[in-house]
C-alpha cells in the first residue's frame, strides 16, 4: 500500500479487478504526459504517475480509480518524494473528509 498526500494507492491482484473496469474509457494524460491521480485545486500541483499504463475512473465524485502499470511507474508530486510502483493493478482512493451535512473529497 502506498500513500502520497491525500491519495492512497492499493495494489490489487488482476483477478480481483472488476470486469466493468475494462469498459471504462481510459483517462487522458496531461500536457506533460502524466496520468493525474489528483490535481491540487489550490496549488495546481498534481499527484501523477509517470510511465506506461492506463488510468480509468468509475463515475461520480467518489468513483474508484483503477491504475494499470504493465511495466511499473513512479508517482510524482512537486512537494513529495517520488514513489516507485511495481508493475500491476492498483485501486486509487482519494481521502475524504466530513463537513457538517456532507462528505467530500479532500482538496489541497
Amino acid at each position: 500500500m502506498y500513500r502520497q498526500g491525500d491519495v492512497l494507492i492499493v495494489p490489487v491482484e488482476e483477478t480481483a479487478v472488476p470486469r466493468v473496469v475494462a469498459d471504462l474509457p481510459p483517462l487522458p494524460r496531461d500536457a506533460r504526459g502524466r496520468l493525474v491521480l489528483a490535481l491540487g485545486e489550490v496549488t495546481g500541483h498534481a499527484h501523477a504517475v509517470v510511465g506506461p499504463g492506463t488510468l480509468r475512473r468509475e463515475a461520480g465524485p467518489f468513483g474508484t480509480a483503477w491504475l494499470h502499470l504493465p511495466e511499473g511507474g513512479r508517482v510524482v508530486h512537486e512537494e513529495h518524494a517520488v514513489i516507485p510502483l511495481p508493475r500491476g493493478w492498483y485501486r486509487v482512493v482519494r481521502q475524504r473528509e466530513y463537513v457538517p451535512g456532507a462528505v467530500r473529497v479532500v482538496a489541497d
